[in-house]
């Protein structure tokens, strides 16, 4: 040790009693400015200013020192402050997290109540048409002469003759050469229209506007909109439809299946693409549709119902499934450009093909492949008579979009137009997680169909917390 070590104490506090506190008083600043500057970065919940005292609570300061005492003072006040706003903010947030939910709880129960008033209103319609109905049939009963007539309403009397004359004509009553029919139980024949086209009486108007026996106007997706307002079937017209430019004859089956068909097979005006060419790229495009690519005859639609691969069946295995050569006839619902068609066709079954033309002339295609299509919606009748298809199909169109009293109907009518022992195929079935007990399987199994085979599946296009799936059923009307 050097003599310095042993120094009486008061000798080394005579040298260096100012720097040494000095160096402290510089140690305990720099102490509480770390640790505010370590609160303000950390948040409130991390303030504490107690070391600042600890470090400095034994320190002999001359006076000219105090104000930084009197500077922690307000910082320890802030803090505590600081930490007193954030438990209110913190209070205030959760007040308003509950309310918030209160609030959300609230429009659920009001829009459940909303669907229950517009169902009611529905069903309060639908007993007063049935009650109009039969107040007519007990008039019609006191009153013999009239019992063989049809009694029209003055209200659709009155409509039908503010109409223009061709219109007036085309849905109109007209009277039977012949007079009273018994088969008819009227003297007067009524056109087939759908009721919805009297309430657009100005475009019912503007569609039966056209010069008579001329060229008709390219109004397809006018006519279109029509239809799927409900105005189906739309009243017949006296005027010729437009011929396509260079027209030559199909190609012949069975290489019609898989050819293109040449453009001058129809008329593009009504639609983005004006080639088929075009309509093939289109699936390199962004966006989404589910006959994006099925006019790619080379592609995707090459192999489809080849193979079974869980959701996907195999054509030859469902056709399996019942004696051989007893699957005949049928209907694919919403069948695009006829692939499925094409593929039965090719093991002898007969399937006509509905579809809608959105933008693409599907209708046209699958006429052109040398197979039967019908222009018709999801909500008009199957026009077919009871017992009589051995299958009917339908990919992606049956789905969780469309209501669910429309859906049961619509399945009630396959059933009806399904003979005993005819088969059901619904092809990827689209639904949210929840709906598949809730309502679907109760809703099948309720119209009366037997399950023979059932696949569900994860739509996998999308994230999985979407919740979203899809199922494949192969249904069956019972025998009896």
């Amino acid at each position: 040790m050097g003599d310095e070590d042993y120094l009486p104490r008061k000798r080394l506090h005579q040298h260096s009693h100012m720097p040494y506190k000095l160096k402290l008083l510089v140690l305990a600043i720099i102490s509480n400015l770390l640790t505010t500057t370590y609160i303000l970065s950390n948040g409130p919940s991390s303030f504490n200013l107690h070391p600042i005292s600890k470090y400095t609570q034994h320190l002999s300061i001359p006076l000219r020192w105090k104000p930084s005492f009197a500077l922690l003072r307000e910082l320890n006040a802030t803090h505590r402050q600081v930490i007193a706003t954030h438990r209110l903010l913190t209070t205030t947030f959760r007040q308003l997290t509950a309310n918030q939910r209160q609030l959300k709880a609230t429009h659920r129960k009001l829009t459940a109540s909303r669907s229950q008033i517009e169902e009611l209103t529905k069903q309060l319609k639908l007993n007063n048409f049935i009650v109009g109905a039969l107040v007519k049939d007990l008039r019609r009963l006191k009153n013999p002469t009239s019992a063989n007539q049809i009694i029209s309403d003055p209200s659709i009397l009155n409509y039908i003759n503010g109409l223009p004359n061709e219109t007036k004509l085309a849905i109109g009553l007209h009277k039977l050469p012949f007079g009273h029919s018994s088969q008819m139980g009227s003297n007067q024949l009524y056109l087939s229209i759908g009721g919805a086209c009297l309430e657009y009486k100005d475009e019912l108007t503007q569609y039966m506007t056209y010069t008579v026996g001329g060229e008709c106007p390219v109004d397809d997706v006018f006519a279109q909109r029509l239809m799927l307002k409900g105005c189906e079937p739309l009243p017949r017209r006296r005027c010729h439809p437009k011929v396509p430019a260079g027209y030559i004859n199909p190609t012949p089956l069975p290489g019609s299946l898989w050819a293109t068909p040449p453009d001058t097979s129809i008329v593009w005006d009504p639609y983005t693409c004006k080639n088929y060419q075009c309509l093939i790229e289109r699936e390199k495009t962004q966006g989404f549709s589910d006959c994006k690519d099925c006019f790619d005859l080379q592609g995707r639609e090459k192999s489809r119902w080849l193979f079974d691969r869980g959701l996907e069946y195999r054509i030859d295995q469902v056709l399996s499934m019942k004696p051989h050569g007893t699957i005949r006839i049928g209907l694919d619902i919403g069948g695009g450009s006829g692939t499925f068609a094409a593929r039965m066709k090719e093991r002898d079954v007969t399937i006509i093909t509905t579809s809608m033309n959105f933008d693409v002339p599907s209708n046209s295609f699958i006429s052109s492949r040398g197979l039967l299509s019908m222009h018709l919606s999801i909500s008009q009748r199957l026009p077919f008579f009871e017992n009589t298809l051995d299958i009917v199909h339908s990919m992606h169109v049956l789905s969780n979009w469309i209501p669910d009293a429309m859906l049961e109907f619509t399945l009630y009518d396959i059933y009806r137009v399904l003979r005993p022992g005819g088969l059901l195929w619904l092809d990827h079935f689209f639904f949210l997680g929840h709906q598949l007990n809730a309502t679907y399987i109760p809703m099948l199994d309720g119209v009366g169909f037997k399950r023979l085979r059932w696949n569900v599946g994860l739509k996998l296009d999308r994230r999985v917390d979407e919740n979203e799936w899809y199922f494949s059923a192969l249904l069956e009307k019972p025998m009896s």
